[in-house]
């Protein structure tokens, strides 16, 4: 048994969950969200809870289906009510962000500027040199967050280029330090 999967995803008041099939839309003050479910997995809706189960929880590929499943589901669930939020900094001299709503333009040390042109359903603000992301799909906010940090990853050494807040950007000592500078 799957120990998130068996757990039922809470339908908050003001969600709508449309069962059709293969098909689930969950429909909110913050957006709607589809997804295809997997033939394996079925999802039960009982008052104001839902109820995903698997044909076959004995099979351990079911059973990893199951919980995750369960977590896509109420991940859509949290990000039509509240929604989602990545923030990303930019650190170096000289470095700069401009732009708002879905594009934004990284200046960030290369002879150009580089243009990202975010999804339809995520939305940028800047504030110096911070990006926040906002979104009611989670997957597609990561991915756009990951874009735009590929765009100038973090070096080791002295930290510079674009991070997500929370990291921890591990440092390396440089060429002086392993010499014993003198």
């Amino acid at each position: 048994m799957s120990r998130i999967g068996k757990m039922p995803v809470a339908v908050p008041q003001g969600v709508e969950v449309r069962l059709d099939g293969a098909n689930i839309t969950v429909k909110g003050p913050k957006g709607e969200l589809a997804r295809v479910l997997h033939p394996h997995v079925a999802v039960k809706q009982e008052n104001n809870e839902l109820t995903i189960t698997v044909a076959s929880p004995e099979e351990k590929g079911d059973r990893a289906l199951w919980g995750l499943f369960r977590n896509l589901i109420a991940n859509m669930v949290e990000g039509v009510t509240k929604g989602f939020e990545k923030k990303l900094e930019v650190i170096g001299v000289g470095y700069k962000v401009a732009g708002s709503g879905a594009k934004i333009t990284l200046d960030v040390g290369f002879s150009h500027e580089v243009p990202i042109d975010l999804p339809k359903g995520v939305t940028a603000s800047v504030d110096k040199n911070l990006i926040t992301l906002a979104s009611a799909d989670k997957e597609l906010l990561g991915e756009s967050a990951a874009r735009i940090r590929s765009v100038r990853p973090p070096e080791p050494y002295k930290g510079k280029g674009i991070k997500y807040v929370d990291e921890y950007v591990r440092r390396k000592a440089g060429k002086a330090a392993k010499a014993g500078a003198k």
